[in-house]
């Protein structure tokens, strides 16, 4: 009779050996037969037998798992993968509205947050690659032909007076426009007037239904199938909000990579100011000639269209001098614009239009004539404030024309005492002559300290004592337009400012024994300022440690510079309104710098630059025999008409001093090949020595060391 074994069987731990020599050992007397053993050692090895094929299985499980994990790390692309159609559901979020608002309209993709590396991509490997400006155009178009969906699809139709929901149709990418229907029932929002369905309809077709792309902005969907058409169409949209210019194409040197000189210095720019690293000055004066820029153009243009072919009239000629000033005055646009786009040359150069109105005007000496002394503390000891009165209060009391405030309310004899928590109001409340006294603590300030007249701020104690710092972002840390200013002994630590650690834009300032732990920017010594440095030490700049422009007077004895992108960068490009800088340079330690030690910019006056240039660029010429070449051939011709102003017409031999005027001056209504290689011709590199450079006063001592591309250094634009 077979034994019949319940569902669930607990096992013996015991082995089937074990098990059988127990038997024996009890002569069978157990209970256990060796019918039971046998069929024990079976179940035992099936059990064995299914595990093992279970683990297997569940290895082969993983390493497809695992597969298809690779291949879809292998199909994303950061973000902006345009061609990745194999997704499964939606990889963005939908617009959400704003806390009590509501709308009868549908959610959007939410596209217009996209990070720096995304956009940048999406134009570099997918919508420009290498274009050429004139290429532009067709490179978009067949970019959006690939990506977007060509019909049946929902968008919201926006324009400063109405939104509305329609659907696509079709695609016209070649002009940018899509063909679409109103979606019905109605959803639409009007702003400022009513708008009914038959305004709709006779809106549409009067565009023969044909809506730009840029206006169009794809309804949510949670399958996925429209992600790459809202991206691309939000790419469109930013391309030609912040990134075209309308005289882009009209470059005649147009065989450079557009993507590289214009896309990604404009596109940097762009994050640049969203993310606080701009001046607020300089955003103001580049969105400023970014619009004299547009306005310029636009005349230009239409004048260059309203000239004909085979006029000499002198009416004529009247309008090709009014559009030979508007030119100069393009180009000049053009060359500060490019100068605020360029993140080298807006590093080496800062241009010179950022010079803010100050907030705070100077309040000069007191009607009394009495001077203050202002004491800043958090909090005071005992021995503290024994040992501030021995060593500063009371040698001022002394002086009849002092006065020391005290933040009680009380008198001390005949001086006033008033204590400041925080540096930011002592400054404030000076006057010309005013001491400040920082006792020991670390002082966290949100925002400048302006600096406005002469007064002197001490730090009572060692500069790692008394600490200055800080946090939040702005366009400077302290800034000084004072005639006679001195700090002595005190460690500032920046973070984010944007101008520098301290900008000196007037007057002078004498800083000595004080510590300068920078982040972003070092100190920056304006034209027409002053500055003596003595036993400092400045680091981590990532600018240069010191600044230092045309007209300016500066001072560095015995200070450490080092581990900031260059120690001194020294401006020399000084026009007729300017003098070069006077610089004295002794015993300093200048080490650990990423770039040069010390670093001249000058201007590349025919010096030969080894810089890389576009493709299909040839060198400028520089030689002399080429210059007077291009000229008597310029005057050789007696009529000459550009390819960019169709519309000059030749002036007649009996105009003959307007002809040679016309033909000296007819390229510049062309956008010539060698302005646009101008542009790119800068180039830095190593020189031997800079010591005996006329903007050095003294320069003795000094000690370089480990300087990431040499002690000296030029930087040719």
């Amino acid at each position: 009779m077979e034994q019949e074994f319940p569902d669930t069987v607990t096992v013996p731990t015991a082995t089937p050996a074990e098990v059988e020599s127990s038997v024996k050992a009890d002569n069978g007397v157990s209970g256990v037969s060796h019918q039971q053993v046998e069929e024990g050692e079976a179940l035992l090895q099936h059990e064995e037998e299914n595990e093992e094929e279970e683990g297997e299985e569940e290895e082969e499980e993983e390493e497809e798992d695992d597969s298809d994990d690779d291949d879809t790390n292998d199909g994303d692309d950061s973000g902006t993968d345009n061609f990745n159609t194999e997704k499964r559901g939606t990889q963005l979020q939908k617009n959400e509205r704003t806390a009590g608002a509501t709308s009868t309209l549908p959610h959007m993709f939410q596209t217009d947050q996209l990070l720096f590396y995304e956009r940048f991509k999406a134009y570099q490997d997918y919508m420009l690659g290498d274009c050429k400006p004139s290429e532009v155009k067709a490179f978009i178009a067949d970019y959006l032909d690939k990506v977007l969906e060509p019909c049946d699809w929902l968008a919201l139709w926006s324009t400063d007076v109405f939104d509305v929901v329609v659907e696509v149709q079709d695609l016209d990418v070649k002009e940018l426009k899509a063909c679409v229907r109103l979606v019905l029932p109605l959803q639409c929002e009007t702003r400022g007037c009513e708008l009914t369905e038959d305004a709709f309809v006779s809106l549409l077709e009067a565009t023969q239904h044909k809506v730009a792309l840029q206006q169009l902005h794809v309804v949510y969907d949670e399958s996925g199938d429209f992600d790459q058409t809202a991206l691309a169409i939000e790419h469109l949209r930013f391309f030609y909000k912040h990134i075209w210019r309308q005289w882009d194409e009209e470059d005649e040197d147009d065989d450079f990579d557009y993507f590289v000189r214009c896309v990604e210095p404009r596109l940097r720019l762009h994050y640049d100011i969203l993310e606080d690293r701009v001046p607020a000055g300089l955003v103001s004066e580049y969105q400023s000639l970014l619009g004299n820029c547009s306005q310029c153009f636009q005349k230009f243009s239409v004048l260059r269209s309203s000239l004909s072919h085979d006029s000499d009239s002198e009416l004529d000629n009247v309008s090709m001098v009014e559009g030979l000033k508007l030119y100069d005055q393009l180009e000049a646009f053009k060359r500060k614009l490019h100068i605020i786009e360029n993140p080298l040359l807006r590093y080496v150069l800062a241009y010179k239009g950022n010079v803010r109105p100050q907030c705070m005007q100077s309040r000069g000496p007191r009607e009394s004539g009495m001077k203050v002394v202002h004491v800043v503390t958090a909090s005071c000891s005992g021995v503290q404030l024994q040992s501030l009165f021995n060593a500063k209060l009371i040698p001022l009391c002394f002086s009849e024309d002092t006065e020391i405030q005290h933040s009680i309310a009380s008198t001390s004899g005949k001086y006033l005492i008033e204590f400041h928590r925080e540096p930011v109001s002592a400054v404030e409340s000076c006057h010309k002559g005013d001491v400040v006294i920082v006792l020991p603590g670390i002082y966290s300030v949100s925002s400048s300290i302006f600096i406005t007249d002469s007064i002197t701020i001490e730090g009572f104690g060692f500069p790692d004592e008394v600490v200055i710092e800080k946090k939040r972002k702005g366009d400077s840390f302290v800034e000084s337009t004072g005639a006679d200013v001195r700090l002595t002994n005190i460690k500032f630590i920046q973070h984010d400012a944007i101008e520098g650690i301290l900008c000196v834009r007037q007057g002078m300032v004498n800083m000595e024994n004080c510590v300068l732990q920078c982040e972003t920017t070092g100190v920056i010594v304006r034209t027409s300022a002053r500055l003596t440095m003595n036993m400092c030490d400045l680091y981590g700049s990532k600018g240069a440690g010191v600044e230092i422009y045309p007209g300016s007077v500066c001072s560095l004895v015995g200070n450490g510079i080092h581990h900031c992108k260059d120690g001194i960068l020294i401006k020399d490009f000084a026009n007729e309104m300017d003098v070069m800088p006077s610089i004295t340079l002794e015993n300093n330690v200048i080490h650990n710098n990423e770039g040069y030690g010390v670093i001249l910019v000058k201007p590349n006056c025919g010096e030969p630059c080894h810089a890389p240039v576009d493709r299909g660029e040839d060198p400028v010429p520089s030689t002399e025999d080429n210059r007077e070449a291009e000229v008597k051939d310029s005057a050789s011709s007696s009529v000459r008409s550009t390819a960019t102003v169709s519309g000059l017409a030749a002036l007649q031999p009996q105009y003959a001093d307007t002809n040679m005027a016309s033909c000296s001056t007819s390229r510049k209504w062309q956008f010539t090949r060698q302005l646009s290689r101008n542009k790119e011709a800068s180039c830095s590199r190593a020189v031997h020595d800079l010591k005996d450079h006329q903007v050095f006063v003294s320069i003795q001592g000094n000690q370089f060391k480990r300087n990431g591309m040499g002690d000296f250094g030029t930087f040719l634009y």
